[in-house]
């Protein structure tokens, strides 16, 4: 079973399919952010990406979270991107979900937390300081453990161990808006 075909690329996983994407495009963007949807904030090219996907969980699989669930809250950007990769590389279930407003609660996102079983939390350093300023006492904030992944080094990329991870391997859980009730997560694999 194949992951896709590029042309002549076939891959199991998407770990294999960004690293094949890597080799074979070196100068290639993988990623363009566009700030309005017009406007170039920021591009990231496939060997760019890899190298921050491997530091990133290389860092995760510091923390043994290989086959566990960490929620994503992230702004529009490439750091999003990075960290999502960041999580297939290292083997963890990527759980996107909304950054929370202030004078939001946080139940939408104690109960994807729950529903994931996620033990952790990865965003930036400036979206964790407004966590921690407007819900810091939260039960949620408190029982999660945090990462900034824009603090995480490029150089632990070397110390990343590829998981084992086959199509059926589930890379991600897409969850509903649970604007008319509890949000429902997706499971969605590499393949």
């Amino acid at each position: 079973m194949h992951l896709a075909n590029f042309t002549d690329v076939k891959v199991g996983n998407l770990i294999q399919l960004l690293q094949k994407q890597a080799t074979r495009y070196p100068q290639r963007d993988a990623f363009i952010f566009l700030k309005d949807g017009e406007t170039e904030a920021g591009k990231l090219t496939y060997p760019a990406l890899e190298k921050r996907a491997r530091a990133i969980a290389a860092q995760l699989q510091r923390l043994d979270m290989t086959g566990k669930s960490a929620l994503m809250l992230y702004p529009p950007g490439l750091e999003f991107i990075e960290a999502f990769w960041g999580c297939l590389y290292a083997g963890v279930v990527a759980v996107p979900a909304f950054q929370p407003k202030r004078n939001q609660k946080l139940a939408r996102l104690e109960a994807m937390a729950t529903d994931a079983q996620a033990t952790l939390a990865l965003t930036t350093t400036s979206v964790l300081s407004n966590i921690q300023q407007y819900w810091g006492e939260d039960p949620l904030v408190k029982n999660l453990q945090w990462v900034a992944t824009n603090d995480i080094a490029d150089d632990l990329e070397s110390r990343w161990v590829e998981p084992d991870v086959s199509t059926e391997t589930l890379g991600f859980l897409q969850y509903t808006s649970g604007s008319t009730g509890s949000p429902k997560g997706v499971m969605v694999s590499h393949g």
